[in-house]
């Protein structure tokens, strides 16, 4: 094949990759700490937590996924997954299977240009989070989070304001390395402040542009 080109009437996802779909329940995991890496895995519908556990029995949450991102991108390196994925709905994926990961590779260049694109995304992702977190205040650290779950769902072709929020105001905390408390007042700060409202996990942004004047602040 010319130049390791896909034709154009292949899709990379459904047509050249995918092997098979898998369904995963609301709060099982997709695959645990040690799991050997045998696949990655592209969200179909639903959605995850990432999360990794303490020796002290103790857990961070390390990132929130949606349809069409891709899951198991820690295991690259030592051939196992060094974290948890659980379903926070059901959810379905579809199987990237490492051996037809790796002759995609070798043969066709869009493929490993998106594959150098993930792995680099991920990356980006988890230092920025590492940075960024650790130098906000509450307030900024809950705006940025609504920030990004609102883009997220604008890239999903929904709506960047109004929005149904799949994780426990705990998971929030803990992401954002917030307690349950500082998580709840925020909400209703926000809400008392003409920011947005919220019921339940339901939420309605009303001024995007103050929530983003909160982050850089």
């Amino acid at each position: 094949m010319p130049n390791g080109k896909l034709p154009n009437n292949l899709k990379i996802t459904e047509d050249i990759i995918v092997k098979e779909r898998i369904r995963i329940p609301k709060k099982e995991a997709l695959y645990k700490t040690g799991d050997p890496f045998s696949s990655l895995y592209a969200i179909r519908s639903g959605s995850f937590k990432t999360l990794i556990e303490y020796s002290n029995g103790q857990s961070q949450i390390t990132g929130f996924f949606y349809r069409d991102e891709v899951l198991g991108l820690d295991a690259l390196n030592n051939k196992a997954h060094a974290s948890y994925a659980i379903a926070m709905e059901d959810s379905e994926v579809c199987l990237l299977a490492v051996k037809d990961i790796e002759h995609m590779l070798e043969e066709f260049t869009e493929i490993r240009e998106v594959m150098v694109g993930l792995v680099g995304t991920e990356i980006s992702r988890s230092h920025n989070m590492i940075l960024t977190l650790g130098s906000l205040n509450a307030d900024q650290k809950l705006a940025m989070f609504l920030q990004d779950t609102a883009q997220k769902q604008e890239t999903m072709g929904y709506s960047p304001n109004e929005f149904i929020l799949r994780m426990r105001r705990e998971d929030i905390g803990n992401y954002l390395g917030l307690t349950l408390e500082t998580v709840s007042r925020l909400f209703s700060k926000f809400s008392k402040e003409g920011i947005l409202t919220i019921n339940n996990r339901n939420v309605h942004i009303l001024n995007r542009e103050k929530l983003l004047a909160i982050q850089k602040s």
